[in-house]
C-alpha cells in the first residue's frame, strides 16, 4: 500500500481518537459541572473500574489498588470538607461524591428508597443466585423477610460453642499446649478457625483439626476441602466464568469445588426436610423460615445466601482476628489491660466461658471495636441516586455547613474508612486506644457493619465469634510479634507498618500477620 493511500486511513482514525478523547474531556466536565465542580481529585480512571483498581495510585490516571483505605481520610482534608467528588473520564465519565459524614451517611443509611445499592458492583456475587447481598428493593425484602429470623440468640448460643471448641482444638491438638508457638501468617489459622465456626454455626457440620480428608460416597472432594478452597479461592472463580476454559489446575479445582459444596449442601438440605432433631444452624432455621413463607424461595435462593454468610462471614472474621493480634502485640500496654480485664471475669471455678457471659467482657468487646474501626472489611460501600437531591458536608477549617447537589444516577459511596479516621468524631484515630469504646462513643460514626435496614445480618454472629476467639486466646498466651533476623533493626513505626500492611480483595486484606504465642504461667 502507498503512502498517499495510507494517508485517508490515517486520517480517519486520528479524527475517531480526537472525537473520541474530545467526548471523554465533554462527558467529564458535564459530570464536574452537574455536581457544581464541587472539590474532589479529578483522573482518567474511576475507583469503581477494575483497572482503576489494579494499577497503583498514578496522580491524574489512577486511583490505585485498595485506594480507599490508604488515603482513609486524607483526600477529605485535602479538599477541606467530609464530602468530595471525584470526577473520572473513563471507562464511562461521571462523577461520584464520597461521603464522611456521620450525620449524612446516618440519613442517607435509613433513605434505602434515595440511596439503593449499586447493584452491578455485586453481580459477580450471584454465583448460586440472587441473595440478600446482591438485590435491592422488593426482592432484598424478600431475602431479609427468610434470613433474618435465622440469626436468632439461640444460633450466637452455637456459634459461642463451636468457638469455644474450634479454640481449645487449636491449642490441644495443633499447638500440643506448647509453652511457645511461632505462627509465620497468622491468617492461614484465622482463616481455618473461622471455617470450622461457620461449617458448625451455618450448615450444622462439625469440622475439626484433626479432620481426615475423607470424600464422601458420589463425591469427588470433602466437605472440608470444599469448603477451604471455596472460601479462600472465590474470586479466582469469579473471573473464571464456566464458559471459560479451565486453563490451569488451579481453576478445575475451584470449579470442582464450587460443584462440589453445592452438592453438599443440596443434600444437607435434604437431611434437614426430613430430619426431626432441633437444631440452630443457619441453614436449618432459614429452611424453617422457608416452609412456613407463603412465597417460598427456591433451592437457588437457600444455597445462594447460605453461600453469601459462609463468605462474607469467613473471611471478615478472619482478617479482623489477625489485625487484632497484630495490635495486641504491637501494643502490649493494652495487651496487659485486656489480661487483666479477662482474668477478673473469668468463671472462679476453672470452667469455660458460656454466651451468657459475653457481655462481661466489655475490654474484649472494645478491642475488637478499635480494631474494626482501624481497620473496616469494607472500606467504601457503592451506592446510586435514585433522584435528584443534595447532600450535606462541613468545611473542616471553619465548621461551616454545606450541600453538594447529588443528581439522579450519580454513583455515592459512602467512606468507611474515611469516616473512622474522620478527627472530628475519633480523637487521634491512627491511634489503637481500645477504651475510646468504654462510656460514650460517636455510634453513628461506627459503621464497619453499615447502618439501617440493610446493616449486616451476620453483625451478633462474628462479635459472637471475635469474642470468644480474643478472650480465650489471651487468656492462656502472650502474642508478641514474631522476632525475625531480617527485621532486627526495625523501628517501631517500620515493624507496625510491615505487620499491619494492607491489600484489596472482597474484603480488606492483611498481607503477612507473623506472631508469637506464648503460654502464659
Amino acid at each position: 500500500m502507498s503512502e498517499h493511500s495510507l494517508k485517508p486511513v490515517t486520517l480517519l482514525i486520528t479524527t475517531f481518537a480526537a472525537t473520541y478523547v474530545l467526548q471523554r474531556v465533554a462527558n467529564g466536565w458535564k459530570a464536574a459541572k452537574s455536581v457544581r465542580d464541587w472539590p474532589g481529585p479529578r483522573s482518567l480512571l474511576s475507583d469503581g473500574s477494575i483497572l482503576g483498581n489494579a494499577l497503583p495510585p498514578i496522580l491524574y490516571v489512577a486511583p490505585g489498588m485498595n485506594s480507599h483505605f490508604i488515603n482513609k481520610f486524607d483526600l477529605f482534608q485535602q479538599y477541606d470538607c467530609d464530602v468530595i467528588a471525584r470526577v473520572s473520564y473513563w471507562p464511562k465519565a461521571g462523577a461520584t461524591i464520597h461521603i464522611a459524614n456521620a450525620e449524612t451517611l446516618k440519613l442517607a443509611s435509613w433513605a434505602r428508597q434515595r440511596f439503593p445499592k449499586d447493584i452491578e458492583v455485586y453481580a459477580a456475587l450471584q454465583i448460586f443466585g440472587n441473595n440478600i447481598v446482591a438485590s435491592e428493593y422488593d426482592e432484598w425484602k424478600f431475602h431479609r423477610r427468610i434470613a433474618a429470623p435465622a440469626f436468632s440468640d439461640r444460633n450466637n448460643n452455637l456459634v459461642w460453642a463451636k468457638t469455644v471448641d474450634t479454640v481449645n482444638g487449636l491449642m490441644s491438638d495443633v499447638w500440643k499446649n506448647e509453652k511457645e508457638v511461632h505462627v509465620d501468617n497468622l491468617l492461614d489459622l484465622a482463616l481455618s478457625s473461622a471455617l470450622f465456626v461457620i461449617g458448625g454455626a451455618a450448615f450444622g457440620r462439625t469440622i475439626s483439626w484433626l479432620d481426615e480428608e475423607t470424600v464422601a460416597p458420589g463425591h469427588k472432594m470433602s466437605f472440608k476441602d470444599a469448603m477451604v478452597c471455596v472460601s479462600t479461592d472465590v474470586t479466582i472463580y469469579m473471573i473464571s466464568p464456566n464458559w471459560m476454559p479451565g486453563f490451569t489446575e488451579k481453576i478445575r479445582r475451584v470449579r470442582m469445588a464450587f460443584d462440589e459444596l453445592e452438592i453438599y449442601m443440596t443434600e444437607m438440605v435434604e437431611e434437614r426436610r426430613i430430619g426431626k432433631m432441633e437444631r440452630f444452624d443457619l441453614l436449618t432455621r432459614l429452611l424453617e423460615e422457608n416452609d412456613h413463607d407463603e412465597d417460598a424461595m427456591s433451592m437457588r435462593g437457600i444455597l445462594s445466601n447460605i453461600f453469601m454468610f459462609m463468605v462474607a462471614g469467613h473471611e471478615t472474621l478472619a482478617h479482623t482476628l489477625c489485625f487484632a493480634f497484630a495490635l495486641l502485640a504491637l501494643y502490649p500496654d493494652e495487651q496487659d489491660k485486656l489480661y487483666g480485664h479477662i482474668k477478673s471475669v473469668l468463671p472462679k471455678d476453672g470452667t469455660l466461658p458460656t454466651f451468657d457471659d459475653m457481655s462481661k467482657y466489655t475490654q474484649t468487646m472494645a478491642v475488637f471495636n478499635e480494631t474494626l474501626r482501624m481497620f473496616p472489611p469494607v472500606t467504601t460501600i457503592p451506592k446510586v441516586s435514585a433522584e435528584d437531591q443534595v447532600v450535606g458536608g462541613t468545611r473542616l477549617s471553619d465548621g461551616s455547613k454545606v450541600t453538594v447537589p447529588c443528581p439522579v444516577g450519580t454513583m455515592v459511596g459512602f467512606s468507611i474508612a474515611g469516616l473512622h479516621y474522620n478527627p472530628r468524631y475519633w480523637q487521634s484515630p491512627h491511634e489503637f486506644r481500645p477504651n475510646r469504646f468504654l462510656g460514650d462513643w460517636p455510634r453513628d460514626a461506627f459503621l464497619p457493619f453499615a447502618a439501617g435496614p440493610r446493616a449486616c445480618l451476620g453483625r451478633k454472629f462474628a462479635e459472637t465469634e471475635g469474642i470468644a476467639i480474643i478472650t480465650l486466646l489471651v487468656a492462656k498466651y502472650r502474642v508478641e510479634i514474631k522476632e525475625e533476623p531480617e527485621f532486627s533493626c526495625e523501628s517501631f513505626d517500620q515493624r507496625r507498618e510491615r505487620v499491619l500492611r494492607t491489600t484489596g480483595g472482597l474484603t480488606l486484606t492483611p498481607v503477612r500477620v507473623p506472631l508469637t504465642f506464648r503460654r502464659r504461667d
